[in-house]
């Protein structure tokens, strides 16, 4: 799947099957459902999962807890622009 695939797949009600639990939070974020994107990379302890994580706190307006899972995950992907940051998201762990 590349990202043009996975931002056609928003269309419908569920995510694609095989996807990581990091790209399915960033597929949940996209629909608007930010409970459900946190609660899959909340336990999660690999860089990509706390860059999402980082991400989504950060999308919640919580910049010092956001802060704390950039420092964790490396922020490798963080941008200016949240939406420029969700798509090297996507674009990451989609590669």
């Amino acid at each position: 799947m590349d990202t043009a695939q996975f931002r056609k797949s928003l269309a419908s009600a569920t995510p694609p099957t095989g996807l990581s639990p990091a790209q399915e939070a960033l597929w949940w974020d996209a629909k608007g459902d930010w409970k459900r994107a946190h609660d899959l990379v909340n336990e999660l302890e690999s860089p990509e999962a706390m860059a999402v994580h980082a991400y989504l706190h950060r999308k919640e307006g919580e910049q010092g807890n956001a802060e704390y899972w950039y420092k964790r995950s490396g922020s490798e992907f963080r941008r200016s622009a949240l939406d420029a940051e969700w798509t090297a998201l996507v674009d990451g762990l989609l590669a």
